[in-house]
């Protein structure tokens, strides 16, 4: 999860620097790339790289571009640290979906849970006016669509993982053609390199997310995946010259801490029902 984690701070520091390609035509380059290692992996391993369940695969994989190209968005247009931050509300949206498409319970401490981080979401945005209310909503529209693609990859626990990812770039790579050719920017000098980091880091932070959730309890490993937003601060501060002020760093502080404690919530919850059914 660490290695995942590294590599995603990696894409999102490589978005950071391409603010004059859209993020339609960045998601294009990645899932291009992402797709035809994919491809070549299922085909190299003999897997029926198109799965079973296509209409489960196919809400994965326009979720999934839902949810990506907006991210990208925001941190193209706000402080890295922000929008890395809003984007960790998806695990709340993950379990109210879950309440509709797999008919798990919300309990009250959840709800509870989630207003602390969302306070702390109206906290980020008072932090800094280079938070404007309407990227703020973006960032929470990709959280909504991240936790309809969570639920998703749920409802396909018998497709092979790697064909779970290909879905992914196999719908986003059409979509986001038709876009990029209204709105296209030929890529210059370094830019090259950067896309292709962009690919080739976003396939291993998969890979490996996917093998530290098949090998672990998701309770234990899941949150790791928060340090990430210890590198958005560094790279802020560091190579962007964005210095957080207290504000912001509270509100951040609100929202991990929100997510962290619905976490250890569910932990005990699913330690209770073992029991129980002992």
């Amino acid at each position: 999860m660490l290695i995942s984690v590294f590599c995603f701070a990696g894409v999102n520091l490589m978005v950071k620097y391409l603010p004059h390609i859209p993020a339609t035509e960045l998601v294009l380059f990645r899932s291009i790339i992402t797709l035809a290692i994919s491809y070549s992996l299922l085909r190299r391993r003999k897997t029926n790289p198109w799965g079973n369940d296509k209409k489960w695969l196919l809400i994965r994989g326009f979720a999934g571009t839902t949810a990506l190209t907006i991210f990208f968005y925001t941190i193209q247009k706000m402080p890295l640290s922000a929008a890395v931050t809003i984007q960790y509300l998806s695990p709340f949206f993950t379990a109210f979906i879950a309440g509709f498409l797999l008919g798990e319970r919300t309990r009250w401490a959840q709800w509870l849970f989630f207003l602390v981080s969302f306070a702390g979401i109206v906290v980020v945005k008072g932090s800094s006016a280079q938070i404007p209310t309407h990227l703020l909503a973006l960032g929470v529209f990709s959280s909504v669509f991240s936790g309809l693609a969570y639920n998703a990859i749920r409802k396909l626990k018998d497709e092979a993982p790697l064909v779970v990812v290909m879905y992914f770039p196999l719908v986003a790579t059409p979509i986001m053609l038709v876009f990029s050719l209204f709105n296209w920017t030929t890529p210059q000098g370094w830019d090259w390199l950067l896309l292709l980091g962009v690919g080739i880091l976003t396939q291993f932070a998969q890979v490996y997310m996917t093998k530290a959730y098949q090998n672990a309890e998701v309770n234990t490993v899941a949150p790791l995946k928060y340090i990430g937003v210890i590198f958005a601060l560094t790279w802020d501060v560091v190579l962007f010259g964005f210095v957080p002020n207290g504000t912001l760093l509270i509100g951040i502080l609100m929202v991990i801490g929100g997510v962290l404690l619905n976490l250890q919530y569910k932990a005990r919850l699913q330690k209770r029902s073992i029991r129980t059914t002992k």
